[in-house]
């Protein structure tokens, strides 16, 4: 038996996929052996986003085993125990333990490991965890279209709202995109994932003239590929349509990263006469030669790939600080515009759609079926605050008032 360190498998590191070689960089007790093509299937029949969700969690556990001189391959009960303990006192919310068991369990079983993550310890801790902090979710800040009003169809926008930041997005390459990226995720409430896989090619006609639909080939909840359909309205459409003509996109990702080059202005130099350069000066014959001005120019850079899932929310949160800037949003303070900020998220604007839905009288079904959900927790638990302001105490109180 092998003493504490990497797992020892005889596989050549360039083949390995990606999870295997995570693995064999793991502190094992024993000798491991890795079933590559196990792994390789696993890892075809999964997400990218799920493996990389799983490759972070195994490496945050074996860091932590590392430090406090455990095992992590094999793991006990006892060591899977106290590491969820260990994330929970550094503030991880039980959604997130969860996912880190499961992540545990799934590669005990990809290796033919007994699973730790099943014995009574882990699942009692567990439980006393949920008990003290409870199981609900933080909840994205939603972009709701007309912000937190009532009738979607016939207020007036308030407050952070999608329509301001729409209008305040400039016209510049970053300002298009970001229009047609916004305008995009409102419409369709994809996730960040689904958002950046959008090709030109997915953009299909639709009845409407103005409008047109979006292919989906895959998502979160699609993980076959079945594939499903969302609307694009005439405003995205139009949105697209600049986007795609100011950067040349006629192929490919939709959504691009966009790098910004600023010059500074130079101002025009004069010509010197020859016997007016002497010394250390000799050297630099450039002096006898004027120089015109320069103004002060920007180039833009539209890269080749998609823009990362990770870049979506921090894209809202600079349009809204842009927005605020320009006085676009013009009922809320600095310190109202802090506090929102801190909610926003790739989330906020499949949220705020699924909100402004149910506001205008959508049934659960139709939600559950623009949203592409297969579950209505999710639909519900999004519309649980509106749900209570339009509830019966809440429609008392209006007739009292």
């Amino acid at each position: 038996m092998a003493g504490p360190g990497s797992a020892i498998v005889a596989l050549p590191a360039a083949t390995m996929p990606e999870i295997a070689w995570t693995v064999t960089q793991m502190r094992a007790g024993k000798r491991i052996t890795v079933n590559e093509e196990l792994i390789a299937a696993f890892q075809a029949a999964s997400s990218p986003h799920s493996i990389r969700a799983l490759k972070s969690d195994l490496e945050a556990f074996d860091l932590w085993c590392r430090r406090t001189n455990r095992i992590a391959l094999p793991a006990t009960p006892e060591v899977v125990a106290d590491y969820l303990d260990a994330r929970a006192g550094q503030g991880a919310k039980p959604a997130s333990l969860g996912r880190y068991r499961a992540s545990i369990a799934k590669i005990h079983q990809l290796l033919d490991l007994k699973d730790p993550t099943q014995a009574e310890l882990v699942k009692l801790r567990l439980r006393a965890v949920r008990r003290e902090k409870g199981t609900a979710q933080a909840q994205a800040r939603p972009l709701r279209f007309k912000g937190p009003v009532r009738d979607v169809a016939v207020d007036a926008p308030r407050g952070l709202n999608v329509r301001a930041l729409l209008e305040a997005c400039a016209d510049d390459l970053p300002g298009l995109r970001d229009r047609a990226l916004l305008s995009v995720a409102y419409d369709t409430g994809l996730r960040a994932s689904e958002l950046v896989a959008i090709a030109v090619e997915h953009i299909l006609d639709a009845i409407d003239p103005e409008a047109r639909l979006l292919a989906i080939p895959r998502s979160k909840g699609d993980q076959d590929g079945e594939g499903a359909t969302a609307f694009l309205s005439p405003r995205s459409v139009r949105a697209i349509a600049a986007w795609q003509k100011a950067a040349g996109i006629v192929v490919g990702p939709l959504f691009r990263r966009v790098q910004v080059r600023r010059y500074k202005a130079r101002a025009a130099v004069k010509p010197r006469r020859i016997e007016t350069i002497s010394g250390r000066e000799a050297w630099d014959l450039r002096k006898l030669m004027g120089r015109p001005a320069v103004p002060a120019r920007v180039e833009y850079d539209v890269g080749e790939g998609a823009l990362h899932p990770g870049s979506i929310g921090p894209i809202w949160r600079t349009i809204i600080q842009r927005a605020f800037d320009r006085g676009a949003l013009g009922d809320l303070t600095a310190d109202d515009l802090v506090r929102l900020l801190k909610g926003i998220s790739a989330h906020s604007t499949r949220v705020g759609l699924n909100q402004d839905l149910f506001v205008s009288g959508e049934d659960l079904a139709g939600i559950m079926d623009a949203l592409r959900w297969k579950s209505p927790r999710m639909p519900l638990a999004y519309n649980r605050n509106l749900a209570a302001e339009a509830g019966a105490v809440g429609r008392l109180t209006k007739r009292l008032e």
